[in-house]
This record gives C-alpha cells, sequence and structure tokens, in this order.
C-alpha cells in the first residue's frame, strides 16, 4: 500500500478543503400567500396544499 513519505502540515490540508461548504438553499416567494417555499414544489398553509400560487388541495379534517 502506498504512504506518505512526509506528513501533511494542518494548513496544507485546510487550504483543499476551503470548498467545502454549505449554501443557503433558494427560496421562492408565493405571490398568492407571499409565503416563502422550495421551488418548484408545493407547501403546505393553513390547511391547504399551494403549488404555482394555486391551492391544490384542502386538509380533509377527520371526525
Amino acid at each position: 500500500m502506498a504512504h506518505p513519505k512526509r506528513k501533511i502540515s494542518k494548513t496544507r490540508r485546510d487550504k483543499r478543503r476551503t470548498h467545502y461548504k454549505l449554501t443557503a438553499p433558494g427560496l421562492a416567494q408565493c405571490p398568492t400567500t407571499g409565503e416563502f417555499h422550495l421551488p418548484h414544489r408545493a407547501f403546505w398553509l393553513d390547511g391547504k396544499l399551494y403549488y404555482r400560487g394555486q391551492v391544490i388541495m384542502e386538509k380533509e379534517v377527520l371526525a
């Protein structure tokens, strides 16, 4: 098996890892409700499912 000839310093290791960072997800705003949500996805608000500014379905109330 291959082994490194010399120890890689912390600085050199960390320079390589500088590109590993989290990015915040892009959010879209609903034109009807003004709610922020993930783009191209439906979202629930007050018991209603919205997609592209329109109500797709309402939550059923179990009796």
